[in-house]
C-alpha cells in the first residue's frame, strides 16, 4: 500500500528558506504546519512566509584613513604641548574613521581621554544622523551656571555654600534631600532609557549634589559690574551615568550588527530610529535634571547667605547638539552659536573656567566654522595627573596649594588637597585665553576674578567589607 504520510515541516526547513531562529520561530513553525495540515502546497507555504525572512544587516565600512579630516585650533607653545598634540592627533584620526563621522575639530584645551580612537577632551565630532554615547561619556551635560549676587559679601556666600552644597559619591541622606519635580520624574518613567528604579532613585537622592573630580563651586567678582558672582561646575551625576550605560548597550547592538570594525567606544544609535528618538529625548530630560540641580544649589546658597539674585545663565560643555540632521558631539567643548539651546543666554554668553587661581571667562561665541561652532571649555592638561605629581617633586600638595593660590580662599570638600586640581596641573591660562582670541573662537566679554572656591577633589575610596559581614 502506498504511504500517504505527509513529511512534516521542521525548523531545519525554515532555516533552509532563510528564516533565522529566535523568539518568533515557534509561532512561524506552527503557522507553517497548520497550513500544511490544511493542504497548502509546501511551495506556497514558503512563498507566504517569505516576507518574514529578515533583511540581512547593512554592513557599513570604516572611512579610509585621512578621508575625513578635522580642524586644529591649538598652537603648541612648548615641548609638552607638542607631545600632547601628537597624541590628540593620533586619537582624532582614529575617530574620523567612524562611518557616521563627517568632520571634527580640536580646541586649545585638547588632551587625550582614553585609548586611541576615543574622542579627546576638547574635541568636537560631527556625525550624520547618529548619536554616539561614548562621545559625550558618562558625565553627560557637564556644565556651568552663573548667578549675579550683586553686592553680597563674598566670604559670606562661600561660607553659606560650604554648608549647602554636597560633593562626593552618592546622594544626600534622608531628611536633607532637595525636592525633585514629580513631573520630571514622571517624564523619566515615560522614557525607555530612564524608566529604571535605580535611575529614578538617583535622580531623587542626588539632586543638589556636585560629585567629585574637577567639579567645583566658585565665588568671584565681575570686572564688568563689580558684582559678587556664584558659579557651579558639575554634570548629571548618577542619572546621567546610568543613561550613558544604557545608551552604550543599545549602541553596541547596532555596532555588532552593522559595523563590527568600528571601535566600541564609537558605537552609535541611528538618530532616526525609535531607539535614537528615545535616546535624544532622554538626553534632553537629563539636561533638564542637571539644570535643575545647578539651580537648586544656587537658590539654597542665596537663601543661606541672605543674597539676592540678578541675572543667571548656564551652558553645558559635554553634550550632543543638533543642527539639522547633523549631531555635534562636544566632549569638553562649549557651543558658540546663538540659540544653541532654547534656554541659552539671549546675549550669547557662555562660561569658560581656567583654574582655581585665574578668572573665569565670560565669552560670546563666534560660531567659527573651523571649530564646528565651538570654543574651549577650560584649560585642559598637557600631562597626566601622575606626571604632575612627579613634577611636584619633594613639594607637598599643601605647600603647592599655598604657593599657587596666594590670597584666595580655596577649600577641598574632602578635607585633603587634590594636587591634580592645582593650577600647575593645567595648561597655562594665559595661553588658552590668548588662543581663544587669536584663533577667533570667541570674544571675551568679562572676567570673574576669584575670591575662592570649594573643590570636589579626589574622594576617599569606600572600604569594602568581606561578604557576609556588615
Amino acid at each position: 500500500m502506498e504511504d500517504l504520510t505527509i513529511t512534516r515541516l521542521t525548523g531545519r526547513d525554515l532555516k533552509n528558506w532563510g528564516h533565522l531562529p529566535g523568539p518568533q520561530f515557534p509561532d512561524l513553525l506552527g503557522r507553517a504546519n497548520r497550513m500544511q495540515d490544511d493542504g497548502v502546497d509546501v511551495a506556497d507555504i514558503r512563498a507566504k512566509l517569505a516576507s518574514e525572512i529578515p533583511i540581512p544587516p547593512e554592513h557599513i565600512e570604516l572611512h579610509e584613513d585621512g578621508a575625513v579630516t578635522f580642524d586644529e585650533n591649538l598652537i603648541p607653545a612648548d615641548a609638552d604641548e607638542e607631545k600632547n598634540l601628537l597624541k590628540v592627533r593620533e586619537t582624532m584620526r582614529a575617530v574620523m574613521r567612524t562611518p557616521t563621522v563627517i568632520g571634527g575639530a580640536i580646541m586649545p584645551d585638547a588632551c587625550p581621554a582614553g585609548p586611541i580612537g576615543t574622542i579627546p577632551v576638547g574635541g568636537v565630532v560631527a556625525a550624520q544622523n547618529a548619536i554616539h554615547p561614548g562621545m559625550h561619556s558618562a558625565d553627560i551635560c557637564c556644565s556651568l551656571m552663573l548667578t549675579d549676587l550683586g553686592d553680597a559679601d563674598s566670604a559670606t556666600v562661600l561660607d553659606a555654600a560650604s554648608k549647602v552644597t554636597h560633593f562626593g559619591p552618592g546622594g544626600r541622606p534622608q531628611g536633607q534631600r532637595f525636592t525633585v519635580s514629580l513631573d520630571l520624574l514622571d517624564a523619566f518613567r515615560a522614557n525607555p532609557f530612564l524608566n529604571n528604579a535605580k535611575t529614578i532613585r538617583a535622580a531623587q537622592e542626588q539632586m543638589g549634589t556636585q560629585g567629585d573630580g574637577n567639579h567645583f563651586l566658585f565665588v568671584g567678582r565681575s570686572r564688568q559690574t563689580g558684582h559678587t558672582t556664584l558659579i557651579t561646575h558639575h554634570g548629571s551625576r548618577g542619572p546621567g551615568a546610568k543613561l550613558y550605560k544604557a545608551g552604550m548597550e543599545v549602541a553596541e547592538k547596532y555596532r555588532r550588527r552593522h559595523s563590527p570594525q568600528t571601535l566600541k567606544q564609537n558605537a552609535w544609535i541611528p538618530a532616526d530610529s525609535d531607539d535614537g528618538r528615545a535616546y535624544w529625548d532622554a538626553l534632553q530630560l537629563i539636561r533638564k535634571w542637571t539644570k535643575t540641580n545647578h539651580n537648586s544649589i544656587h537658590q539654597a546658597t542665596m537663601e543661606a547667605s541672605g543674597a539676592s539674585a540678578g541675572e543667571r545663565f548656564w551652558n553645558e560643555h559635554n553634550f550632543v547638539f543638533r543642527r539639522g540632521d547633523i549631531y555635534l558631539h562636544g566632549k569638553g567643548a562649549t557651543p558658540g552659536w546663538f540659540g544653541f539651546a532654547a534656554d541659552a543666554d539671549p546675549q550669547g554668553r557662555t562660561i569658560i573656567p581656567l583654574n582655581m587661581a585665574e578668572p573665569v571667562l565670560i565669552v560670546r561665541g563666534k560660531d567659527a566654522s573651523h571649530a564646528l561652532g565651538f570654543s574651549p571649555h577650560g584649560a585642559g592638561r598637557n600631562w597626566s595627573r601622575t606626571e604632575h605629581m612627579r613634577r611636584l617633586g619633594a613639594k607637598t600638595a599643601n605647600e603647592a596649594l599655598i604657593e599657587e593660590t596666594v590670597g584666595l580662599d580655596v577649600r577641598f570638600h574632602a578635607g585633603k588637597v587634590d594636587a591634580s586640581e592645582l593650577p600647575s596641573s593645567y595648561k597655562p591660562a594665559a595661553a588658552v585665553s590668548a588662543q581663544i582670541e587669536s584663533l577667533d573662537l570667541a570674544e571675551i566679554v568679562d572676567w570673574i576674578d576669584p575670591y575662592g572656591c570649594i573643590m570636589a577633589g579626589e574622594m576617599p575610596r569606600f572600604v569594602r567589607r568581606p561578604k557576609g559581614r556588615r
